[in-house]
């Protein structure tokens, strides 16, 4: 995806305040009338609205209510539990009642005063609030992956298109800096022409939710919607291991490790290669994968094979000893590996650089966090 800036953010705002001064001529309150001083005034905040209070929301809500210039409006859960959370949060932060809660997104995409949303949804619901949301007319931060499938991906961006919208996808590692500095080094050709990448990714299941031991198919708790959380995928018994956080575990609704981990590592091997608009041309896997019908059936185990243009190969594999976590690039002059935990190359004084000087750096990096109607999938 292309990084661009908000413009349409700021034209929009312009209209609407030249629109409203030019019909009514309203007096703008200043932020500090309303017990906040400081904060920019209420015409000019972005107005959010948030779906999902599970493992991501409740961190993303944190961060949205940090900025001066954004204004949490509303909250959306199918489960009233941790919907009441949510509301409790931004009502705590904002020292007031004024959160509403939704137990139907589209009820809330259809209000007009907001001006974006925060998504934090199991995979098998990403593209139809994504759509909706741009329809609606909404600038949208979604959790990656941005869509279990590919024709789901092809309609978000169809959708962010047609509407003009700004889309943000949250691949953080590209804002920390040992992901950009190890990005810059393979594409200002330090370690030479590449010729290979490592992706490490994790294996297994993680218990995300304390659930492990409630694989019992059981009537489902009267705070959750179940029909309606289980949405847009085959209808399954309700098992309680299945659903918060560990969704993810069943091909159902989710795609295991790789699908949950790809969009961060192998997304930085992609920046660092210079490959945003392209991708594999052949792919070759093997994995291990408990029984179909059980109740977490996503591969424990897998490898990868991939052929890129310009002579490239990659794997990306989970539990296997042989691929380190994080991302590894190799050249003809060297390699460099980063993951979360740490930064590693074949020339030491890499490493204690926190940045390419200028007089080696021809291309410049930028955190590519904020995405437009431009954007494509290759």
């Amino acid at each position: 995806m292309k990084a661009s800036s908000t413009s349409s953010k700021v034209s929009r705002r312009q209209f609407i305040a030249t629109t409203a001064a030019a019909i009514a001529a309203p007096t703008f309150i200043p932020a500090s009338a309303l017990g906040k001083a400081g904060r920019p005034a209420p015409s000019e905040r972005i107005v959010v609205g948030i779906v999902g209070w599970g493992m991501m929301g409740p961190g993303n809500t944190s961060g949205l209510m940090a900025q001066k210039d954004c204004q949490v409006v509303a909250a959306c859960d199918l489960d009233t539990r941790p919907l009441q959370k949510a509301v409790d949060a931004v009502n705590k932060k904002y020292e007031n009642t004024d959160c509403r809660s939704y137990h139907d997104y589209r009820e809330m995409f259809a209000r007009d005063d907001i001006d974006a949303v925060m998504l934090a949804v199991p995979d098998h619901w990403h593209a139809l609030l994504a759509t909706e949301a741009a329809r609606r007319g909404k600038d949208i931060y979604g959790e990656k992956p941005l869509a279990r499938t590919i024709a789901e991906q092809q309609a978000i961006v169809k959708a962010v298109q047609k509407n003009k919208r700004i889309w943000q996808t949250g691949s953080w590692q590209r804002s920390q800096s040992p992901f950009h500095k190890a990005a810059e080094i393979v594409r200002n050709g330090l370690i030479g022409k590449v010729t290979h990448v490592e992706v490490g990714l994790p294996s297994g299941h993680a218990d995300f939710k304390g659930t492990k031991d409630k694989m019992q198919v059981t009537e489902p708790p009267k705070e959750l919607d179940y029909d309606s959380w289980i949405g847009p995928s085959k209808m399954m018994p309700y098992i309680e291991a299945r659903v918060h956080m560990n969704w993810r575990w069943n091909y159902n609704t989710g795609g295991g490790q790789l699908l949950d981990w790809i969009g961060h590592h192998g997304d930085i091997a992609h920046w660092g290669l210079d490959f945003d608009n392209s991708g594999p041309m052949e792919i070759e896997g093997t994995g291990e994968f408990p029984p179909q019908d059980a109740v977490w059936n996503t591969a424990t185990k897998y490898r990868i094979n991939l052929t890129y243009p310009k002579d490239i190969t990659m794997t990306i594999a989970g539990g296997h000893s042989d691929i380190k976590g994080g991302t590894k690039w190799i050249g003809t002059d060297g390699w460099v590996w980063v993951d979360r935990g740490g930064f590693d190359a074949s020339t030491p004084e890499w490493k204690a650089m926190k940045e390419l000087p200028d007089d080696i750096r021809k291309v410049k990096l930028y955190n590519q966090t904020i995405t437009t109607a431009t954007s494509s999938i290759a």
